[in-house]
């Protein structure tokens, strides 16, 4: 070994024994005849000193010639500072050094490999190998190798087996937009990435693994964001003859688990609520449970007043925020304008203010008198103090629009709090939704989940009210992960295709093989999945996924450490029995 310790582990404890040290030069302060030397590892910072009388020229010339980032081996005795930094752990010694070795010098970096640097986004990703040396990342790529270590600890605890399945797997029509890899040995013909491993985990499910999970890699060719990349890692779940019950009491150990061994949280009851209510309620399938801000819809005492915007209007619905009643009216009209905004959609927003002297101060006092605004007040469950804000038009717009309202108020009054943590099972989803684009029904989570068995005979009259078994896991207004009971014999699932619009042999061509296998004894099952990116950056208090993947994607898909995608020589193409349109 090229050292004795680590850069992170020396202490008063160890004063006066001999060691050798190797990392990267963090930063280098010279002040004539005494130098100090800023040493990083893995592990932390460690201090060399050079003085001038107890130290060597030759040493000290080469200690001054050290720059940012050079790979050093140095060997002395540990000795305790006169000036100690209680900010890291090992500020209370340094190493007084009597050998130096110079393993690589180094170019001067792009930017500066410290917690706050001066590097961009962009010039970081390009020079990720560099950002990874600093802590701030290097505790997050941390935290998710715990994370890891634990979900396995877990699963291996409740008789969970660990299974590797196919990544180079059929294309399929449903969900998101397959990456596709093109067959030399099968000219013409492509396999698909895998968009999760759902078809495997079911016939493993067959198979009589009857637990199997996999942290695995998955691809999805979509449009991108902070929270989303085009390759993701998930925690892959199945179990067979559970119920929907025993999946939820199941996981929810897990993310406990996870909670208490890498956060040191403990976390209380983890609520639920239907799909209906979350939308009712929160405008949105995953409701931010950290703050109240309920919708309250109010119909019934808004219409009829001679207001023509609301008396038109499918959906009049309000919301509490509690305390804003001192808002300016410079506040209120920029929240006006934020609602107005392309990206939110809204025409405008009413607002009552609730005066500490019991009075109401509106700006439709016009069409509304103290009795109406009272009412609008107890439906609303608003105090002295608080403002109610009100959106109006179309319910599903509406719902949408006052969904991204509550949560801008959240954030302003500061009730989003990162170190509070709310988790939410949402349950009974729809089965199907309707895509105007195709003019058909879609599977809301995929053709394999099952429906209600009370619902299944409104498949033929009523599709669009079938309930499915599926669930989401909700943490402070993000999905982290979703699953559901499978269907698990062959004309249940014949049933759901035929409703999806696929023809018998569409779905003999893409899912024959999952049909036959329910006919060979396949138990009832059902599964989840978590995106694991996102659970890490929950955990780190992150809304970016990135910093917690060793080396992430842009938000074009583009690798630009490697410069990736790229095209490939013309050669391979001809192999591969493809055409490129020239530029």
């Amino acid at each position: 070994m090229l050292r004795s310790h680590t850069c992170g582990e020396l202490r008063l404890t160890d004063v006066n024994i001999e060691v050798t040290l190797a990392g990267w030069v963090q930063r280098v302060r010279n002040k004539g005849g005494l130098i100090w030397v800023d040493l990083r590892d893995r592990y932390g910072v460690t201090q060399l000193i050079f003085e001038e009388g107890s130290t060597d020229k030759a040493l000290l010339d080469k200690a001054a010639s050290l720059g940012r980032e050079f790979v050093i081996q140095a060997s002395g005795k540990v000795i305790e500072r006169t000036s100690k930094n209680d900010k890291i752990p090992t500020g209370a010694i340094e190493i007084k050094v009597e050998s130096l070795e110079v393993l690589n010098a180094a170019k001067v970096p792009p930017f500066i490999i410290e917690d706050e640097t001066d590097g961009g986004d962009e010039l970081r990703m390009k020079y990720r190998y560099l950002d990874l040396r600093r802590n701030i990342v290097r505790e997050k790529l941390q935290l998710r190798h715990r994370m890891m270590q634990e979900t396995r600890k877990y699963m291996d605890a409740q008789n969970f087996i660990e299974v590797e399945t196919p990544v180079l797997i059929k294309s399929t029509p449903e969900g998101a937009r397959d990456f596709v890899v093109p067959s030399r040995v099968n000219p013409g013909e492509f396999y698909a990435l895998p968009q999760s491993p759902q078809t495997f985990k079911q016939l493993l499910m067959v198979s009589g693994f009857d637990r199997y999970f996999q942290i695995v890699k998955c691809f999805r060719d979509e449009d991108l964001r902070a929270d989303r990349q085009p390759e993701f890692t998930q925690i892959d779940c199945e179990m067979s003859f559970v119920t929907q019950e025993d999946i939820l009491n199941t996981f929810e150990g897990l993310v406990k688990h996870l909670f208490t061994n890498v956060k040191e949280v403990q976390l209380g009851e983890v609520e639920r609520m239907t799909f209906a209510d979350a939308m009712k309620y929160y405008g949105n399938d995953k409701p931010d449970l950290r703050f109240d801000m309920k919708f309250a819809e109010l119909n019934d005492v808004a219409q009829g007043k001679g207001f023509s915007i609301f008396d038109q209007a499918e959906l009049v619905v309000g919301i509490c925020a509690t305390g804003a009643g001192e808002y300016t009216r410079k506040q209120i009209d920029a929240l006006t304008e934020w609602v107005k905004r392309p990206q939110i959609g809204a025409k405008g927003l009413v607002y009552v203010k609730c005066n500490e002297d019991g009075t109401y101060k509106s700006s439709v006092d016009k069409f509304y008198n103290q009795e109406d605004l009272k009412a609008w007040a107890e439906k609303s469950n608003a105090k002295a103090g608080d403002l109610i804000l009100v959106l109006s038009g179309d319910a599903k717009s509406t719902r949408k629009q006052m969904s991204e309202l509550r949560l801008k108020m959240g954030e302003d009054l500061g009730l989003r709090d990162r170190n509070v943590f709310k988790p939410l099972w949402v349950v009974d989803f729809p089965l199907l939704e309707w895509d105007e684009e195709t003019n058909r029904f879609h599977a809301m989570h995929h053709p394999f989940t099952s429906p209600k068995i009370e619902d299944i005979p409104l498949l033929e009259t009523n599709p669009g009210v079938v309930r499915a078994n599926a669930y989401d896991l909700v943490i402070n207004g993000v999905e982290i992960g979703g699953g559901s009971i499978r269907i698990h014999d062959r004309p249940t699932q014949q049933l759901m295709f035929k409703h999806l619009g696929f023809t018998e042999e569409e779905a003999q061509k893409q899912f024959g093989f999952l049909m036959e296998a329910f006919e060979y004894g396949a138990p009832p099952h059902g599964g989840i999945a978590f995106g694991f990116d996102r659970f890490c950056a929950i955990f780190g208090g992150s809304d970016s996924i990135r910093d917690y993947i060793a080396f992430p994607k842009n938000n074009s898909g583009r690798d630009v450490m490697i410069d990736s995608p790229s095209t490939i020589a013309e050669e391979q193409l001809k192999e591969l029995s493809i055409q490129v349109a020239l530029k």
